[in-house]
């Protein structure tokens, strides 16, 4: 009976490890992606922003909590018309205390040139991958895929200066300053985005620490 309660536990620990090592790997559609989610902690991670200057998130350390939102680049109209949409509530989102950045696979120099309109946006850019795989969104787009956009004129490879041809999933993560992800929203279906009412809800939440209103009524049950 111990020996069967090991295994038991040795098997579920292995298969926790390959899940854990599955998530980050660049998966083979954006159906097998494995995002992270709420209650789950954020990689620390520092990209290159469109204005040339380095912005950092570090677990535990962050001044702000942030709004996280991966983008498929400035070439997707769908990412543009979801850019476009998400400034009525930037705003509001800066002044509820929220640093409110993008991540596409666009390179640096691109990032802000690609969009159709001008935005105010921190726009950041993960051209390796590195961070967009962390989160477990990252997947490779067919060949099949690549040389259809080539054909519309959009080269994966040019906008990224890299040879991956991976995507994110379209993704959105409202993380605390503690690297606690609080919401998380990503849809395999690039045309489905996160509507802004959404986000400001989910905002609210951490803003007024409802996530901790069970706790709280515990607590005052005991008094």
């Amino acid at each position: 009976m111990k020996l069967t309660k090991a295994l038991v536990f040795v098997t579920a620990l292995l298969l926790s490890l390959t899940a854990l090592a599955d998530r980050t790997d660049v998966h083979a559609s954006a159906e097998d992606s494995q995002p992270l989610l709420p209650g789950m902690t954020a990689p620390a991670f520092s990209l290159n922003a469109a204005d040339g200057s380095t912005v950092s998130f570090e677990p535990g350390a962050a001044e702000r909590p942030v709004i996280l939102t991966f983008y498929r680049g400035g070439w997707c109209p769908y990412c543009n018309l979801h850019l476009f949409e998400l400034r009525d509530v930037e705003a509001e989102l800066q002044a509820m205390g929220f640093d409110v950045w993008f991540v596409s696979m666009d390179k640096p120099e691109v990032l802000a040139p690609s969009l159709s309109e001008e935005v105010t946006y921190t726009l950041l850019s993960d051209a390796s991958g590195e961070v967009t795989r962390a989160f477990g969104i990252a997947f490779r787009v067919p060949d099949e895929t690549v040389s259809r956009y080539q054909e519309h004129g959009i080269d994966l490879e040019e906008v990224s200066g890299e040879t991956h041809h991976i995507l994110p999933v379209p993704s959105t993560y409202v993380i605390d300053t503690d690297g606690t992800i609080h919401f998380a929203y990503s849809n395999t279906d690039y045309k489905v985005r996160l509507s802004p009412a959404v986000l400001l809800s989910a905002a609210w939440a951490l803003s007024a620490d409802a996530d901790e209103r069970l706790v709280k009524q515990r607590e005052e049950t005991r008094k």
